[in-house]
């Protein structure tokens, strides 16, 4: 019997995948393990695997298709071998519910007007808000024919009976033809060549598709804002010493992992210290419950061309500076090449979103929830300041913590921050 090949659920909030290529024509041979196609989740690119060996025999969607995930989206098996046509049946049954919640609602929301005994042969049955709409337009009900129960009339029929009585001018219905446009219009007014001018799209309007990783980022920052309270504060860390670490690690940590040590590693080194003495920034809240996460998990926001991903760097707090630049390295090159893993952006616990190498001082990041607080760091810059009773032009770098007021108050993310801002000033603690 043929095999299904499923779209994948990668992950708790993946509910689509989008099919990128396939890698295989129909009739080519496949092995188990081989991959046949390479989808887009919400988060990452992935090539899915053949779960059998034979020929691909069918392949039930197009590229640039989303489909839901668990549903067939090919079928392997021997040559000539039949295999259901489940996509045509659940196209059938989304339909058919479709069509059934529609009737529901106009049922319920536009209930039939009472009919007497002495209009039962006059007045066609017809919901309250089709009779207002065919009163507007001078339309006799008479002359329409309904298409609900007992042929009762919806404000679709009336709609409909409009359209077909449209008046369109001869200039009109031509610039319509030329451009591929609808002339119609619901007011049953004569449609004239101005009105269809103003659809013909502009040479220089360009629109890019909103979905796969572009729509899915656009989802989690909109649920995010709209469901944690953002709070943010922000502080001026001083850099001159962590300049000088980071001066006096380079060379050594480049010829040891062959990358070179970044600010981005001192700051992931410095959270992930910071956050085992405050639990609470490191924690997210679960229906009616906070979890504390014993691991401290950093991600770090990387950009690419239809989004942001973030990678993230496990156990981060047990790690030194040349393990973290060689695995934030790694990480973000794959990120870029749309080749991270499932496990190479789960778990989590709080991120990390560096601007720093663009001329941005402070700005207020979004948390990535399930977390409970993101870390924004700005460009470092030289800053009049007063050091010891003297002026000194020093080193500044600006950072934002965004954190959610359900689960952490501001004294304590004060806090965190304020220790965060030590740690920095005084790298060489974290020896210690």
């Amino acid at each position: 019997m043929a095999e299904e090949v499923v779209m994948p659920k990668l992950g708790a909030t993946m509910q689509t995948g989008t099919i990128i290529s396939w890698l295989k024509e129909e009739g080519d041979p496949v092995e188990t393990g081989e991959p046949i196609l390479e989808i887009m989740t919400d988060k990452i690119n992935i090539e899915v695997e053949a779960n059998a060996t034979g020929v691909l025999l069918k392949r039930l969607y197009d590229v640039d298709t989303e489909v839901p995930v668990m549903l067939p989206i090919a079928y392997i098996g021997e040559p000539g071998e039949s295999f259901p046509d489940r996509r045509s049946d659940l196209q059938d049954e989304h339909r058919t519910t479709l069509g059934q919640e529609e009737d529901r609602t106009e049922s319920e929301n536009e209930q039939t007007e009472p009919i007497s005994s002495t209009n039962v042969h006059t007045k066609p049955r017809r919901t309250p808000a089709a009779r207002k709409l065919a009163m507007s337009h001078g339309i006799d009900l008479n002359q329409i024919n309904g298409t609900g129960p007992n042929h009762r009339i919806h404000v679709k029929d009336v709609q409909a009976y409009i359209r077909q009585q449209t008046k369109v001018s001869p200039l009109a219905k031509k610039v319509a033809e030329q451009n591929d446009l609808s002339v119609m219009d619901s007011s049953g007014k004569r449609v004239k060549k101005e009105e269809v001018m103003r659809q013909v799209p502009r040479p220089r309007d360009r629109f890019i598709p909103y979905h796969g990783i572009r729509k899915a980022v656009g989802n989690r920052m909109h649920q995010s804002s709209h469901t944690a309270p953002h709070i943010t504060l922000t502080t001026e860390v001083d850099m001159m010493t962590s300049i000088e670490l980071r001066k006096r690690l380079l060379d050594r940590i480049e010829r040891q992992t062959g990358y070179r040590l970044s600010y981005t590693e001192i700051i992931i080194k410095s959270v992930a210290h910071t956050l085992n003495a405050h639990p609470m920034m490191n924690a997210s809240l679960n229906g009616d419950r906070i979890d504390l996460h014993s691991d401290v998990n950093i991600g770090l926001a990387v950009a690419i061309p239809n989004g942001l991903v973030v990678p993230v760097i496990k156990n981060a707090d047990k790690k030194g500076l040349a393990e973290l630049t060689e695995e934030s390295k790694t990480l973000a090159q794959i990120a870029k090449e749309n080749r991270l893993s499932p496990d190479q952006i789960s778990d989590g616990t709080f991120t990390i979103s560096n601007l720093g190498m663009y001329s941005i001082d402070t700005f207020t990041p979004i948390i990535n929830q399930p977390e409970s607080a993101i870390l924004g760091v700005g460009r470092i810059r030289e800053q009049v300041v007063s050091v010891n009773g003297t002026i000194e032009a020093r080193p500044q770098m600006s950072l934002s913590l965004s954190f959610d007021h359900r689960v952490i108050d501001g004294a304590p993310s004060a806090q965190f921050l304020t220790d965060l801002k030590e740690i920095l000033e005084n790298p060489y603690e974290l020896l210690v």
